[in-house]
């Protein structure tokens, strides 16, 4: 599903698959997809991807901040007084654990 809008604090988008937001999620709206989240602007409302059970599921934005982050069951907040960095980030889990990581494109491209 393609959103090509802010999401604005209070909207609520729920979807069986992967969303990918052109735009911005605001603090108080929250994104919920049984597929991957991908959000081309920043992220700062709650999102939940993996809803189904997919622990492959991952949520990247070009600005991630999340009130509330969760893939599959698992769930992390932002860090506070942290300094943000300024480039895309992607989170996945790992050895059962969310990590966030940079998104670096052609990363397995030799």
């Amino acid at each position: 599903k393609f959103i090509t809008k802010t999401v604005r604090g209070g909207q609520s988008i729920d979807y069986p698959g992967n969303i990918v937001i052109i735009g911005d999620v605001n603090s108080g709206a929250e994104v919920r997809a049984e597929g991957n989240i991908i959000v081309l602007g920043s992220l700062k409302g709650q999102v939940f991807a993996g809803t189904s059970g997919n622990e492959k599921s991952i949520i990247a934005a070009f600005n991630l901040q999340p009130e509330i982050l969760q893939i599959c069951g698992i769930i992390t907040i932002s860090p506070e007084d942290e300094e943000k960095p300024q480039y895309p980030e992607v989170a996945k889990i790992r050895d059962g654990a969310i990590v966030v990581e940079p998104y670096i494109p052609n990363k397995y491209n030799y």
